[in-house]
């Protein structure tokens, strides 16, 4: 560290008088406040590399780097940008993949909350939040909704008493151009220029008449779960519509349908699911005068 000034005092009387004049000039040009974030260590650089590559060349990268420092000090310093910007569906899907990297996880993380792991038979009863609009929804509004949904069944149905599920991905990827708003920021970045932006954050496509989320529990606890949904729905922009299902729990089957083809030993379970036994499989396995396999058939 002793021999370091020396070396910078030789270097600098190396310079011709034309590059002190362009160091000095591009000196002024930085903003004062990141003057002092400039550290020795850039300013031995730009002396000892000046007469080999160009003191200009060497100014302007350690302008941008200032620049850079300056960009992220102003992004950090302000809040995410509201999700009303990106409401609207406008460009094609934007996935996270190798071209597209740098992507902040989403704020979702869990998707299905409750007894998941109940049978098809324990809830029957079946609602669902259906979008009512095409826009994007963005990751937080589906956690908040997750959460609002959650608590209310936890506290009044119980945390035993019902499956929520999310439908719905973020797997949108939503772009940002930074842009400063201090003084001298025209100095420091170049407009529209390049304005491809950087990932900020993810959102769901959604389209009309698709659903959000859905509950499945018991019938007792059918108006709770209705309740539920109506809170989740503040949550999310545009419109949405509380729909009961038609179906037995997340299944395909209408309810009546399920419980004739269940006493007729037809249905399968299959966790959240079932199955059902049609008119295939080997004729030794079948009953007499029954058309389909029954449930103890492999």
């Amino acid at each position: 560290m002793g021999k370091q000034p020396v070396r910078m005092k030789a270097v600098v009387y190396s310079l011709s008088p034309f590059q002190q004049k362009i160091m000095s000039g591009l000196w002024k040009d930085l903003p004062s406040k990141i003057h002092h974030k400039i550290s020795d260590n850039w300013i031995s650089a730009t002396l000892l590399l000046g007469p080999l590559v160009g003191t200009y060349t060497v100014l302007r990268a350690l302008q941008a780097a200032a620049e850079d420092k300056n960009d992220h000090r102003a992004a950090s310093a302000m809040g995410r940008r509201p999700a009303r910007c990106y409401r609207q569906i406008k460009n094609k899907p934007y996935p996270k993949s190798r071209f597209c990297r740098g992507v902040p996880d989403p704020k979702i993380r869990i998707y299905d909350v409750g007894m998941k792991k109940k049978g098809v038979d324990e809830f029957p009863f079946c609602v669902h939040l259906v979008s009512w609009e095409k826009e994007n929804v963005s990751s937080e509004a589906l956690e908040a909704a997750r959460i609002a949904c959650n608590k209310y069944m936890a506290k009044f149905a119980g945390k035993d008493a019902f499956h929520l599920r999310v439908r719905v991905h973020p797997f949108h990827v939503l772009r940002i151009n930074k842009m400063l708003s201090c003084a001298g920021a025209d100095r420091l970045q170049t407009g529209m220029r390049g304005a491809f932006g950087k990932p900020q954050g993810t959102c769901a496509r959604v389209s009309i008449g698709q659903v959000l989320l859905s509950v499945r529990c018991k019938d007792s606890n059918s108006h709770h779960a209705q309740e539920a949904l109506r809170r989740a729905k503040f949550k999310f922009p545009g419109r949405q519509k509380i729909i009961v299902s038609r179906k037995w729990g997340f299944t395909k089957f209408n309810r009546a349908d399920y419980i004739r083809w269940k006493s007729e030993d037809r249905i399968q379970p299959d966790g959240v699911n079932a199955k059902l036994l049609g008119c295939h499989g080997p004729l030794a396995n079948r009953k007499p005068g029954r058309a389909f396999l029954g449930t103890a058939s492999n």
